[in-house]
């Protein structure tokens, strides 16, 4: 009998254009040989030239749909993305305590369509406090870790405050290095890699969470966080190499770039 495919639940918006959220998640999981079971956590309005709005799901809505996932299925990693509320990030808060032993990826985003908003800081405040715990990787750009670690003035003291509040590992994205730019991977000890890139053209918006999906998957094939992390870095770069302009905005990253040549 064949071995069933792992099951990964990403937890995150739903993005119309594809481009990010559910969708992008979605396709990532199957190019990556998984099956996504999906939790809508809020729902976005927007295109591939921008993001207009965003309004969160109900929390209770969200534990629901969660839960009966999980309580469903032999789910082998989480990938949380935007949530949307403070309420919301309760609520998962609330489920991930009962299903300690999952893997969890966390992209970090708390502002989403409105950069400058208000609700932003006790968002962070909030996934910094109840879901790091939680967390087997996070992976925040520098916007993003900046946020979170508040007592932090440089990106090492930052990586370091995030992993005291309970993840094992931090992935540090999009770190400007010449012509290059850089990720670092932390743990408890501290830089453990730094990985180079050629820089792209710009892409849609959803990058990042094809990074953190495509890590959550692989964990769930059984590779090592290294393994993981290295595999997932390549794919991502080689989605947005082969990004397609779709609509009359930034084009799409070609997650399914493989079957295609």
């Amino acid at each position: 009998m064949d071995t069933p495919q792992p099951i990964i639940l990403t937890i995150t918006h739903h993005d119309p254009s594809g481009s990010a959220g559910i969708a992008a998640d979605t396709e990532t999981a199957v190019s990556l040989g998984c099956h996504a079971a999906s939790a809508v956590s809020a729902i976005s309005i927007g295109n591939t030239g921008e993001l207009l709005g965003v309004a969160p799901m109900d929390d209770s809505l969200l534990v629901e749909q969660t839960r009966t996932v999980l309580e469903d299925m032999p789910v082998a990693a989480i990938k949380i993305g935007y949530l949307g509320s403070v309420e919301n990030v309760r609520a998962l808060h609330s489920v991930l305590r009962d299903y300690p032993d999952i893997p969890v990826v966390i992209d970090p985003d708390a502002t989403l369509a409105d950069k400058e908003s208000v609700l932003a800081p006790p968002l962070w405040s909030a996934m910094a406090s109840l879901l790091l715990p939680h967390a087997t990787m996070v992976c925040p750009n520098r916007r993003e870790a900046r946020a979170m670690a508040v007592e932090a003035d440089v990106l090492d003291a930052m990586a370091q405050e995030l992993l005291e509040g309970g993840c094992r590992y931090l992935l540090l994205t999009g770190v400007p290095c010449k012509q290059q730019l850089q990720n670092r991977l932390y743990d408890v000890r501290g830089l453990i890699r730094e990985f180079h890139w050629e820089r792209l053209p710009p892409a849609a918006y959803g990058v990042c969470g094809t990074l953190a999906t495509a890590i959550a998957c692989h964990i769930a094939h059984g590779l090592t966080i290294i393994e993981a992390v290295s595999r997932s870095q390549q794919y991502t770069w080689s989605a947005i190499r082969d990004s397609r302009r779709l609509g009359m905005g930034r084009p799409i990253p070609n997650r399914l770039f493989w079957c295609e040549r």
